[in-house]
C-alpha cells in the first residue's frame, strides 16, 4: 500500500487519531535506529550479527532467510571475512545454519541468548506503542 506525501500530510492534519500513530511510528522507528548505533558501537560482532538476524527473522515466515555474506557485512558495517567468521561461530553453537546465500534459524532461544541486551529494546518499544510484533507467539 502507498499514499503520496502530500496527501498523507493532509490526512494527518484532518486527523488526530492518524496524526498519534504516525508519530507512535516515528517514535519506534528513531528507537530502532538509535539502538543500532549504540548496538554497532559497543556490541561484538557475534551480539551484532545475532541481533540483525533475529530482526530478520521477526519480520519473515518460516526459518530461512535469504542473505548473502556481502549484504551482511554491508548491514553490519562490517568486513565481509569478519561476517563468515562469525557465522561459523554461531553455527558452532548451534542457533543457525548457513550456506551460500541462505541462512537458517535453528535455535532461536540460543541467538537471543547470544545477542544479549543488542536485541530486544526497539522491539517491547513497538509493542508498547503499536501492538504485537514479531512471530506468531511472540510478545
Amino acid at each position: 500500500m502507498r499514499i503520496a506525501v502530500a496527501d498523507l500530510r493532509a490526512a494527518a492534519a484532518k486527523s488526530a487519531s492518524l496524526q498519534a500513530v504516525l508519530l507512535k511510528y516515528i517514535q519506534t522507528v528513531l528507537t530502532q535506529v538509535s539502538h543500532c548505533a549504540v548496538s554497532n558501537a559497543n556490541h561484538h560482532m557475534e551480539a551484532r550479527l545475532a541481533r540483525w538476524l533475529l530482526m530478520c527473522h521477526d519480520r519473515i515466515d518460516g526459518d530461512e532467510i535469504a542473505l548473502t555474506h556481502q549484504f551482511m557485512s554491508m548491514m553490519l558495517s562490517a568486513q565481509r571475512s569478519g561476517v563468515t567468521v562469525t557465522l561459523h561461530i554461531l553455527e558452532g553453537v548451534g542457533a543457525i545454519r548457513s550456506t551460500r546465500g541462505l541462512v537458517r534459524i535453528i535455535d532461536r532461544v540460543n541467538l537471543e541468548d547470544l545477542a544479549g541486551d543488542a536485541y530486544g529494546v526497539p522491539e517491547a518499544e513497538y509493542r508498547k506503542l503499536i501492538g504485537r510484533f514479531g512471530r506468531p507467539g511472540d510478545n
